[in-house]
């Protein structure tokens, strides 16, 4: 924790003079900040289409077209001056939360999601909302607009080396899961940031949110809500449970902060407070299905979500490899809700193998919610990173890795391959790895399965006994004058241009600037006003421990009470978790033909197939991979601009193949190796080379895999005798190895 400051005891007549004309002359600034920042809401709220993007924005596709309309849009971005765009990378495609803030975050200043994308040479484009539904959109018909908004942009860059990669921040993120669960084949990389897939994860003690359903009796709430707003969701009360998490903030540093630097601070506070206070409404039904199926429910780590015409979204049906950056300084979205997912639907690594999924996590120390999305220190570093080696994620074989980043200033060997300030290291990890984050037992489990029954059981109620006369006495007008009469809201209101009491604070304002006489940094008077609100925000974060305490406790009584448990069929004597996603057989027969298909290829191919057989042999005995060996392989593919290339998505298929080889019976994949070599030895030595120079691009090879290396030299035969013959003595076309 911070040191509280030092509190001088001897003030004198010229410091309490400085001090109060400061702190006069701050208050009518702050006061000038409030009515600028009640005048920019209701600017904004008169938009047509309000945004925060820094960057120009082009329409591509109105959602409100479509045959299922939504109230969602595709544009493009334009790039800045200076910025380059190369029309052969895939292109970057950012979706924000609908949860109650207007779109925009992703692209919220130069150093974001988009502006890093773009820098690296990505075309971009964002997925973003009008502030109202269309009457009847529900999260399935989001989807498919999705859907149709990815097959739009594939179709504009036909030439493009790979599908676009999607980022999903926190709502969006397990919504773009959603989508390419049903539609695998429209994508590239998933980069999911600070997305909530498994809401009932968490620690003892950490981050109560989660317990917020259960000791509000569920989602019947959620239903009354909706009922009262005529049918629309008001998302400001979702924007209140985000500041609920954090009173202190909420109540007093955010704005002190703004007071005790009013010279500096009022450009990033309204800037910020331009998006924060962007309040969007969603359907009714929009908002039942996210708290009953992922809230309440937590069925989408569970497969059990399923569309209108019965199809089930499966998590495990994703093929692109899903990058997932969470903060253990997130008090919204914990690493165990952005990664307990992993654990519900998979029961070891080769599980996650069997299904070709590639799963690369980031775990940050310290950064919170929002700054996963908006800090310019974290674009600098993950987010550019995730850019600028989105083609090395989209290689690496099937399997769980954590993305290890160290500054490029420490890389010994092979500096030259490192693009950025940052070298990534993709380390394989196993499911214990993720277990070691915490997570529930089977007594937790059972809790929240008693409240998602209990949820169920009270939402019949409601439905029976109270929605009728609440939608009776809703009516529109009634539902609006509500929405306007919300606490969020009041507050830009108060201070707003309707207000006449604040008519007088800008000529004011004006007056202080030209005469502002800020007091000494060493003023007493100050560090007393810093410690007061050093005290103040140590009361509030007491008050809110012990808030977190008391609903912890309560939730653990309530929906741990064997009776409870009992009354609602949930089985006490089972050590299975309750909510667990269900294996196919049917999977397990496609995974035993594709083991045998292998098995019959393991002597088919030729240089191609056996440097990447060998370089995954060498490289898994390192334990992963970083950045530096792909751009070893594509500088080896431009100092051979004659030979044959292979576009990414061939070089991922043939890396793939190769490696499942290797998994299902590495001596046999070994014993053929020789069978895809050229029989001039010269060309075996060639290719060797270029195997050694990408090996060793990530430094000298020692251990084990310096061993693997030299058996794969005798493999291949450098010295003058021909490899082995196959095929009747005829050999198979030789491919470039490059």
């Amino acid at each position: 924790m911070p040191k509280h400051p030092t509190i001088p005891t001897i003030p004198t007549f010229a410091d309490a003079y400085s001090y109060s004309l400061d702190a006069w002359q701050r208050s009518i600034l702050f006061l000038d900040v409030m009515r600028q920042r009640g005048a920019q809401y209701e600017e904004h709220r008169t938009q047509t289409a309000p945004h925060v993007l820094e960057f120009e924005a082009r329409l591509v596709r109105d959602g409100r077209t479509l045959a299922r309309p939504v109230n969602y849009a595709l544009v493009s971005i334009v790039p800045p001056d200076g910025v380059v765009i190369d029309p052969s990378k895939r292109p970057f495609v950012v979706v924000d939360p609908r949860a109650g803030h207007g779109p925009g975050i992703g692209g919220f200043k130069a150093d974001s999601e988009i502006g890093v994308a773009m820098k690296a040479g990505h075309p971009c484009y964002f997925i973003g909302f009008l502030p109202d539904p269309v009457p009847g959109q529900t999260i399935q018909d989001i989807v498919l607009a999705e859907a149709h908004f990815l097959e739009t942009v594939i179709a504009r860059h036909p030439d493009a080396d790979g599908k676009p990669c999607l980022i999903g921040n926190c709502q969006a993120g397990w919504a773009v899961m959603m989508v390419a669960a049903l539609r695998p084949e429209l994508f590239g990389p998933i980069i999911i940031a600070g997305a909530p897939l498994s809401y009932w994860a968490g620690v003892k003690g950490q981050n109560p949110m989660r317990y917020s359903g259960g000791l509000l009796g569920g989602s019947w709430l959620t239903a009354l809500t909706g009922d009262l707003g005529a049918g629309v969701f008001d998302g400001a009360w979702l924007v209140q449970n985000f500041e609920n998490q954090n009173p202190a903030n909420t109540l007093w540093t955010k704005q002190y902060n703004l007071y005790s630097k009013i010279d500096t601070e009022a450009a990033r506070y309204l800037g910020f407070e331009r998006w924060w206070g962007g309040h969007v409404t969603l359907n009714a039904e929009e908002m039942q299905f996210i708290v009953d199926e992922l809230f309440v429910g937590n069925k989408l780590a569970a497969g059990e979500i399923r569309t209108s015409d019965g199809t089930a979204i499966d998590l495990r049906n994703i093929r692109s490899p899903i990058v997932v950056f969470c903060s253990k300084g997130d008090n919204i979205t914990p690493p165990q809700q952005a990664l307990g997912w992993i654990l519900d639907l998979y029961d070891s690594v080769d599980e996650i193998r069997a299904y070709g999924q590639t799963i690369v996590y980031t775990v940050h120390e310290t950064v919170g919610h929002l700054g996963i999305f908006v800090s310019a220190g974290v674009a600098r570093k993950e987010h550019d990173e995730f850019a600028s080696n989105i083609d090395f994620i989209d290689v690496l074989p099937p399997g769980l890795y954590e993305a290890v980043l160290t500054p490029a200033g420490n890389v010994a060997e092979g500096r030259d391959l490192v693009s950025g300030e940052w070298l990534m290291r993709c380390e394989a990890r196993t499911l214990d790895d993720i277990r070691a984050l915490g997570g529930n037992d089977i007594e937790d489990e059972r809790r929240f399965a008693a409240a998602a029954k209990l949820s169920e059981v009270n939402l019949a109620l409601y439905r029976t006994y109270l929605q009728p006369m609440v939608k009776a006495a809703a009516t529109p007008p009634v539902a609006e004058a509500m929405r306007n009469m919300h606490p969020l809201r009041l507050q830009y209101a108060l201070f707003g241009p309707d207000n006449p009491f604040m008519a007088w604070t800008s000529a004011l304002a004006d007056l202080v600037r030209e005469n502002r006489e800020p007091a000494d940094a060493g003023n007493p008077f100050i560090a007393w006003q810093e410690a007061l609100s050093h005290q103040i925000v140590d009361g509030l974060d007491a008050w809110r421990r012990t808030a977190e305490y008391l609903s912890e406790q309560s939730f653990h009584a309530i929906y741990g009470s064997p009776t409870l448990q009992a009354a609602l069929g949930i089985d006490r004597n089972s050590d299975q978790p309750p909510r667990k996603a269900e294996k196919s057989l049917l999977h397990q027969a496609l995974v035993e033909a594709r083991i045998a298909e292998l098995r019959a290829k393991l002597a088919d191919g030729a240089t191609c197939e056996a440097l990447a057989r060998a370089l995954i042999f060498v490289g898994m005995a390192r334990g992963g991979a970083d950045e530096r060996g792909l751009e070893a392989v594509r500088r080896l593919r431009r100092a051979h601009p004659s030979a044959k290339q292979l576009t990414l998505a061939e070089f991922k298929a043939v890396m793939r193949e190769q490696y499942f080889m290797l998994l299902i019976d590495e001596d046999a994949a070994l014993a053929a190796l020789p069978k895809l070599l050229p029989e001039a030895v010269e060309q075996r030595r060639a290719a060797f080379t270029a195997l050694r120079e990408v090996l060793e691009a990530s430094g000298a090879l020692t251990g084990l895999a310096a061993e693997r290396l030299q058996r794969v030299a005798s493999l291949f035969q450098l010295e003058s005798e021909p490899p082995v013959a196959i095929n009747g003595g005829k050999r198979a076309r030789t491919r470039a190895a490059s």
